[in-house]
């Protein structure tokens, strides 16, 4: 299955509500009345994209189509058009689909050092192997550094990723400073004249005040070794969690100063539109997307394909 097919069959629910709802309640040859507008606004806020996005595409529907003959090859184009606008933000992101690394900001002096952070059972530690692999398969020499010292599964569990894919992993004993293994991890990079290093952190919660208090810790020991370091810092969030998941990103961001966002599970959501929310409330791309459980399935997410993947069940 290509990784098109995947992000269809991962965001099929929330494409099934939008498509649905539009073949529903907007008619060829009526006229498109505010009554319909006003339930399709309803149905996309359940697709958790938030009201700023479903107000924004209302808005855009109700100035070229309202009052109108409805004619749906147009009215779907304003959809797409709109959707895809939302995605790619203000500063209008355009990364190339042959390139899967071009979301990735690299050192030009030194290692690129990434900083991952996310709350437990989001799906971090396997988004940090698939990310991995993802930089070897594109020939970068990249090490580990297992910084979530205060669960053990954590780190046995990347160990074992670090094994299956071949990378360098740094660790330390349980319950040991992350910010410690921040700087190991950066020291075996050095060392080693490694490209990248991916620092694993806490699934501390966004609540827990002195935890975030320690990812800007690791941030400064980082910086302290490498110059502008972390080059990037990405925040796993759990498609799953819907509007939630715009809480934890606003936290963290304070906290971390992202870069962007990984979105896992995508591919077991109803509510695919959190992509867009997020896009939309925090100006933060969304540069990677998991779509399985294989280690291949990550992949870069293009606003594009997103939008063409949740318009293609229509008929």
């Amino acid at each position: 299955m290509g990784w098109f097919d995947s992000l269809k069959r991962g965001i099929s629910k929330t494409a099934q509500i939008l498509n649905t709802d539009v073949r529903d309640l907007f008619k060829a040859g009526e006229i498109l009345t505010e009554d319909k507008l006003v339930l399709y606004h309803k149905r996309l806020i359940s697709t958790d994209m938030g009201v700023a996005a479903a107000d924004a595409l209302i808005v855009e529907i109700r100035e070229k189509h309202l009052g109108r003959t409805v004619i749906l090859d147009e009215l779907w184009k304003t959809i797409h058009d709109k959707l895809e606008s939302l995605l790619r933000g203000v500063d209008g992101e355009v990364w190339d689909p042959e390139q899967p690394l071009s979301p990735l900001n690299f050192s030009n002096v030194g290692p690129t050092v990434i900083l991952v952070a996310g709350v437990n059972g989001v799906g971090k530690t396997t988004s940090i192997a698939k990310l991995a692999n993802l930089l070897k398969k594109n020939g970068k020499k990249v090490v580990l550094a297992a910084g979530d010292t205060f669960r053990a599964a954590a780190v046995e569990q990347l160990t074992m990723w670090s094994q299956r894919i071949g990378v360098e992993i740094v660790t330390k004993a349980s319950q040991s400073d992350p910010a410690a293994v921040a700087h190991a991890g950066c020291t075996r990079t050095k060392e080693l004249n490694a490209d990248v290093l991916i620092v694993d952190t806490a699934g501390r919660l966004h609540t827990e005040v002195n935890l975030m208090n320690q990812l800007t810790k690791i941030r400064r020991v980082i910086s302290s070794q490498i110059p502008d370091a972390p080059h990037e810092t990405l925040l796993v969030l759990d498609a799953v969690t819907g509007q939630n998941g715009i809480t934890q990103a606003q936290k963290f961001n304070d906290a971390a100063d992202c870069t962007g966002i990984i979105l896992a599970k995508l591919d077991g959501t109803a509510r695919g539109g959190i992509v867009i929310a997020i896009r939309q409330q925090m100006s933060l791309p969304v540069k990677y997307v998991g779509v399985g459980e294989q280690i291949d399935d990550l992949q870069l997410f293009n606003p594009t394909a997103f939008v063409d993947a949740l318009l293609s069940v229509r008929s």
